[in-house]
C-alpha cells in the first residue's frame, strides 16, 4: 500500500526534491557512520574516536594520520553507483526530480547521471592547496605517499569535505533550503536526521507530501505523509 502511494505520488507531481544520507550509498557497498556495523562502531589504530580523526582540528595537528584513516575509510573509489543512484537520476531526466540534496561525499548521484547535486558535506573528488588554492583530482590523493602536497606551492592538499568544527559551504545551504522551501514533494531516503545542521533542512518543507524511506525510525516520523521502513533503493526500485 505505501509502494502504491508512493508511485502515485511521483507520477503526480514534477517538483520533487531528493534530501539523501549515507544509507543510499550502503547499497553500494559504502559504510553508513551510525549503525551498527558503521564506521563509528570501529576501533581505530589510536584508539580514538572517528569523529575526532575526521575533525579540523586532528587534521591541522596529525594530517599524517588523518590521511591514513581518510583513505582507507573514506574513499571508496571503485564503488558503483546502485538502483537508487540510477532511479532518481531518471527521475531527473524526466523532470520530476528539481534536485538531489546529499550528505554523501561518494560522488555516486553525479557518477549515476545526477546534474543538479547539491553536496552538503563537500566531495572526495575535489580537492585544493590550502595556501593556493589549486585543486587536485582524487587520484593525486590516492597516490600520494603520507601528505599529499601542493606541486605549485608545496603546502598541504586538502579534500573538499565538511570536517568536524567546520561550517557547511553558505552557497550550498542556501540553495538546498530554497529547493526544500519551493518543492511539492520532499523525499528523504537513508538517513537517521541526527546531523546537523543538514538535519535541520527537513524544516523549511511547506508543503503536504514529506515522504521518509529509512530502515529505522527517525524523530521525524511523526511529521511524514508517507513512512516507508526499506531500503531506499530497494524501494524506488519497486516504485518504478
Amino acid at each position: 500500500m505505501s509502494i502504491t502511494k508512493l508511485k502515485e505520488i511521483i507520477d503526480k507531481s514534477n517538483n520533487i526534491v531528493f534530501f539523501g544520507g549515507a544509507g543510499v550509498s550502503t547499497e553500494s557497498n559504502i559504510p553508513d557512520f551510525r549503525s551498527a556495523n558503521g564506521l563509528y562502531s570501529e576501533k581505530t589504530n589510536n584508539y580514538l574516536p572517528p569523529e575526532d580523526i575526521l575533525s579540523h582540528r586532528f587534521f591541522m595537528k596529525h594530517t599524517k594520520e588523518f590521511y591514513e584513516f581518510y583513505k582507507e575509510k573514506m574513499i571508496y573509489n571503485d564503488a558503483k553507483p546502485n538502483v537508487a543512484h540510477l532511479a532518481l537520476a531518471d527521475l531527473e531526466r524526466a523532470g520530476k526530480v528539481k534536485a538531489v540534496i546529499t550528505q554523501n561525499i561518494d560522488g555516486l548521484h553525479q557518477k549515476a547521471g545526477s546534474n543538479n547535486v547539491l553536496e552538503l558535506h563537500g566531495s572526495i573528488h575535489r580537492n585544493y592547496c590550502t595556501n593556493c588554492s589549486k585543486f587536485f583530482p582524487l587520484e593525486f590523493v590516492i597516490n600520494s605517499i603520507d601528505i599529499p602536497k601542493c606541486d605549485a606551492c608545496g603546502h598541504i592538499v586538502k579534500p573538499d569535505v565538511v570536517l568536524y568544527e567546520e561550517s557547511l559551504d553558505l552557497e550550498v545551504l542556501n540553495k538546498s533550503i530554497s529547493f526544500i522551501e519551493n518543492a511539492e514533494v520532499l523525499i528523504v531516503g537513508g538517513t537517521s536526521l541526527t546531523v546537523y545542521p543538514s538535519a535541520g533542512l527537513i524544516r523549511y518543507y511547506r508543503g503536504d507530501k514529506l515522504v521518509l524511506i529509512n530502515k529505522s525510525v527517525t524523530q521525524y516520523d511523526n511529521r511524514a505523509d508517507l513512512v516507508i521502513y526499506d531500503k531506499i533503493g530497494e524501494t524506488l526500485k519497486r516504485v518504478l
